[in-house]
């Protein structure tokens, strides 16, 4: 007879990839005492320590802790997949859903998709991870997020990828920039001027591939990883910068003013979507949060990509 539960592996689980109860307890929204309890109650059921006590660097999983952590993985899996299953029969949709996104766009995408999903669909549990797209395809790979919304930027061919909305490159330049009162510029007029690359893994050799095909080398003057840094930094001045998602203001987070001209010539747009392992839309839950996004997408434009 089974004296642990399901919840009490999910918190192992939690434990043992952050390494601690305390990072653990934010990630599932859990009080930390609970966490502990349903730890010690599991190393009592299975007659060994799963962890190594360390006070000063917190929790490390045994060598018996290790190799449970694997397998609880594929328990909460295989539970997940009942959950599902049950839901494909009932034809009510239901269980977890992890999502994940990419960090340039997640904060004027993720939040509003997940609120609208979560409506119409209040017996799914939703998780969101922020991540840059190589952390995307390890995600996917390593089953910890289920879907992602995310740019068509070097996908490889073992996830499946749906479009969504094409969102074209545009230049971010000062009030007080040169080029500020032209209604479209080039790649050729930007590359006279110094440039704030936003320094992401794909993103950048996405931009800079722009200047490649005109034989031109941009003067990178900053490089930041952050979208909120780069308008800054933008907008005081410090050089101009390229990107496919337009804020739903016209400010950087500063207040300054900024101005946003489209970019003409040989620059692909980038395409947003659903990025997924090629199986996951055999998941009722997955299906209907694709549905779901195509859905919202015709309702309401998806403010804040509007390019």
């Amino acid at each position: 007879m089974l004296r642990y539960t399901l919840r009490q592996l999910e918190y192992f689980v939690a434990v043992g990839e952050a390494g601690s109860i305390a990072l653990a307890s934010e990630q599932v929204n859990v009080s930390s005492p609970s966490i502990s309890s349903a730890i010690n109650q599991l190393e009592k059921e299975f007659g060994m320590p799963l962890f190594v006590r360390q006070h000063a660097q917190g929790l490390s999983l045994s060598q018996a802790g290790r190799i449970m952590l694997e397998q609880a993985k594929l328990v909460l899996k295989e539970a997940e997949g009942m959950m599902a299953l049950a839901g494909d029969i009932s034809g009510v949709v239901r269980g977890r859903l992890s999502v994940g996104c990419l960090i340039t766009f997640a904060q004027v995408l993720l939040p509003t998709v997940r609120r609208s999903f979560e409506q119409a669909f209040p017996e799914v549990n939703v998780h969101q991870k922020e991540a840059n797209q190589s952390e995307i395809f390890s995600l996917l790979r390593r089953a910890e997020i289920d879907v992602a919304l995310t740019y068509d930027l070097n996908l490889p061919a073992d996830l499946q990828f749906t479009s969504l909305l094409e969102l074209p490159p545009f230049a971010i330049v000062d009030v007080a920039h040169p080029l500020s009162h032209l209604p479209a510029v080039s790649v050729a007029e930007l590359n006279d001027y110094p440039m704030v690359l936003l320094d992401l893994p794909f993103s950048s050799d996405y931009f800079l591939s722009f200047f490649a095909k005109i034989n031109a080398v941009p003067n990178v003057a900053e490089r930041t990883k952050d979208m909120a840094v780069m308008r800054s930094l933008v907008a005081n001045g410090f050089g101009y910068s390229i990107a496919n998602v337009r804020p739903v203001n016209d400010r950087a987070p500063d207040g300054k003013p900024l101005k946003f001209i489209p970019l003409v010539g040989d620059v692909r747009p980038m395409r947003m979507g659903l990025l997924m392992s090629n199986d996951a839309d055999s998941s009722s839950v997955v299906r209907a949060f694709a549905k779901h996004c195509s859905e919202e997408l015709i309702r309401t434009g998806f403010p804040g990509l509007d390019g």
